[in-house]
Formats: C-alpha cells, sequence, structure tokens
C-alpha cells in the first residue's frame, strides 16, 4: 500500500488531503510511525524523531493513529487477495507477499493479476496500492517500490542480475543503515561490488546474512510465499509525555505493554522463551536486553517478572528514558517447486 497509514487518514478526513502528514508522535514527542507523500518531499520518514519531522517540514500535521481503523482496511485488502490465491504471506498490515503461480481466476499473467487486485483494492477502499512482479521474492519487493506511488513494475528472470547490480547496497530490502555503513567500508557500495567478493568473504564479514547477501547480489533468493509464515516475536511500546528517571514511575509505564503483550499470548494461544525490553533514552541511544527462560514464559505474572529484572538491572541510570517496549520471542510451537508462471 502507498503510505498506508497516511493515505487512510487523508482519505477519511478531506482537509488532510494534499498537505503534508505523519502519523504517529507528536510536535514535541514521539516518532513518526507513517508519513505520506507531501511529507516525504521534505524528507520526513518513518521511525524518524518528531522533532526532527517537524523540523524538516514545519508545516506537518501530526494525527493520531487510529489503528484499529487500519486493519479493518487491511482486512479488506486480504481479502481481494484471498480471491486470487490462498497463498498469501503478510509481513505487515499494508503489505504481503502473494504466488500467484496457480491463481484461482486462472489468469494467465502475473501482470494482470497484480493490475486487477489494485483495481479492486481502489474500488473497495479508495486507496492506492503498488505492485513488485518478479521471480522471486527479493525481487518482487524491490519492484514494488519502483513505480511508486500507484504503479507497477515488472523484474524478468532476463532482467534479474542486471537489475541488481547497479543498486547501491543501501537499496536492498533487509541491508539497513548500519549494515550498509559497514559494506561501504569494505568497498561494497553496489549489488555489483556484493557479486564479485567470494562467498568466504560475504560470511566472514557478515556472518549468517553474509550468504544471504551473497545470493541476492545474484538475484537469487529460494524463499518460499508462506501462507502460514509464524509471527516470530510479539511487542508493545510507548513513547512518554515527558522523561522519566525513576524506577517505579517506569514500571508502572510497563504494566499497560505487559497487558497487551500478553492478552496477544492468550489470544493467540502462544508462548515464548525470551523476554526483551526496548529502552530508548532522552538522547534517543537505544538499547535492549534481554532474557530467555527455561521452557516457556507461562503467566502475566513471569511476564511482569522478568521485564522488571530486566529494566532493574539498567539502574541507577545516567540518562532519562523517553521510550520503554517490550516483546516475547522464541515461541515454541518439503517444497514442492512449481514452474514459473509467465510474468507479462
Amino acid at each position: 500500500m502507498d503510505a498506508f497509514y497516511a493515505s487512510v487518514e487523508q482519505r477519511d478526513n478531506p482537509e488532510l488531503r494534499g498537505k503534508p502528514v505523519a502519523v504517529g508522535g507528536s510536535r514535541e514527542r514521539g516518532v513518526v510511525a507513517a508519513a505520506s507523500y507531501e511529507a516525504r518531499k521534505f524528507g520526513v520518514r518513518s521511525a524518524m524523531p518528531s522533532v526532527t519531522a517537524k523540523r524538516q517540514c514545519p508545516d506537518l500535521i501530526f494525527v493520531k493513529p487510529r489503528f484499529e481503523v487500519y486493519k479493518a482496511v487491511s482486512q479488506q485488502i486480504r481479502e481481494i487477495f484471498a480471491e486470487h490465491t490462498a497463498i498469501i504471506e503478510p509481513p505487515s498490515l499494508d503489505e504481503a507477499y502473494l504466488d500467484v503461480t496457480e491463481n484461482l481466476q486462472s489468469i494467465p499473467l502475473a501482470r494482470d493479476v497484480a493490475l486487477a487486485i489494485r483495481a479492486k483494492i481502489k474500488e473497495v477502499t479508495g486507496l492506492s496500492a503498488s505492485a513488485g512482479i518478479s521471480y522471486n521474492k527479493f525481487l518482487a519487493k524491490l519492484a514494488s517500490d519502483h513505480r511508486k506511488p500507484n504503479g507497477q513494475y515488472i523484474i524478468t528472470p532476463e532482467m534479474g542480475p542486471a537489475f541488481v547490480e547497479s543498486l547501491p547496497v543501501g537499496k536492498f530490502h533487509g541491508i539497513g543503515p548500519a549494515t550498509s555503513a559497514k559494506m561501504n567500508a569494505l568497498g561494497l557500495y553496489t549489488g555489483l561490488d556484493m557479486r564479485n567478493q567470494s562467498l568466504d568473504f560475504m560470511q566472514t564479514n557478515f556472518g549468517k546474512a553474509g550468504s544471504y547477501y551473497y545470493w541476492i547480489s545474484r538475484g537469487v533468493d529460494n524463499r518460499e510465499v508462506r501462507a502460514d509464515r509464524i509471527r516470530k516475536s510479539v511487542g508493545a511500546e510507548n513513547t512518554f509525555s515527558s522523561d522519566l528517571t525513576e524506577l517505579e514511575l517506569m514500571m508502572v509505564e510497563l504494566q499497560p505493554l505487559i497487558d497487551k503483550v500478553w492478552r496477544h499470548c492468550e489470544d493467540k494461544g502462544t508462548r515464548g522463551r525470551t523476554v526483551t525490553l526496548k529502552v530508548k533514552f532522552a538522547d534517543f541511544e537505544l538499547i535492549t536486553r534481554s532474557r530467555t527462560v527455561v521452557g516457556a514464559v507461562g503467566s502475566r505474572s513471569e511476564l511482569e517478572g522478568a521485564s522488571a529484572e530486566l529494566l532493574k538491572a539498567l539502574f541507577p541510570m545516567k540518562k532519562a528514558v523517553r521510550l520503554l517496549g517490550i516483546s516475547v520471542s522464541g515461541f515454541i510451537g518439503g517444497s514442492v517447486i512449481s514452474p514459473q508462471m509467465p510474468l507479462f
């Protein structure tokens, strides 16, 4: 979806249309959850501190998130996907991978499946979507960004390697700023630079991810679209209206976060082994601390106890805290290759 949260807000409030909008945060606190395309022209991006966003775009309008609305619209979109295929892997509310090799409407070209889905989304929700069509997930993701907003792009098997070789490493999905900087320090600036390295070099410098980088620089990604994709973690966080320094106040603020995480575990019947505390300080330094238990976290009180221990271990703190988060991960819980359908 194109600027999903912000687009929903502009759809529902005509006064916001054509204006720079940031969902989340406030003028003084928090971070941007999503930015409209009008705001992006000023460099406003998701995860940017609100104060920075406001500095870059003085006319920026902050809107409180309405996640229940976004979830409802996401469900509408999911139902449209399901009219075409049952193999749907949604990493988030606003995007999904679809395997349409054997699509339910027997449309012969993947290009036309994407066109039909985008048209139906527009008709049902009033929102625009972009699509990437390719022979693997990595390239489809790259292609989906290539003609945004409200467009689509195809990367064929013949185009794949050449498309990747000219791409800056920072544009590779899954390579963040820190990894990009490390690659640059090693002389790796483009996909071609990566492709010129040996598998041993990539694994030595980037560990397990090195193998993934080695293959995607060649346009190779053998991950399947998994309809049964298992969520790896569940978490909640909150940015405070004023910085906190006292343990007691932080523990009070953790309670609704613990409630939210445990409610999800109860609703889904899942249990995890690892509890992670996220702390962002007043100077925006971010740290995490984790604890893994034997078996699994079996009750809300156990989750609260593990969270409290992680927090107490950080005291005395030298800096005030602006955000706390809690998450649970480590949940306790043969492939068939289909012939490639025509892309266009």
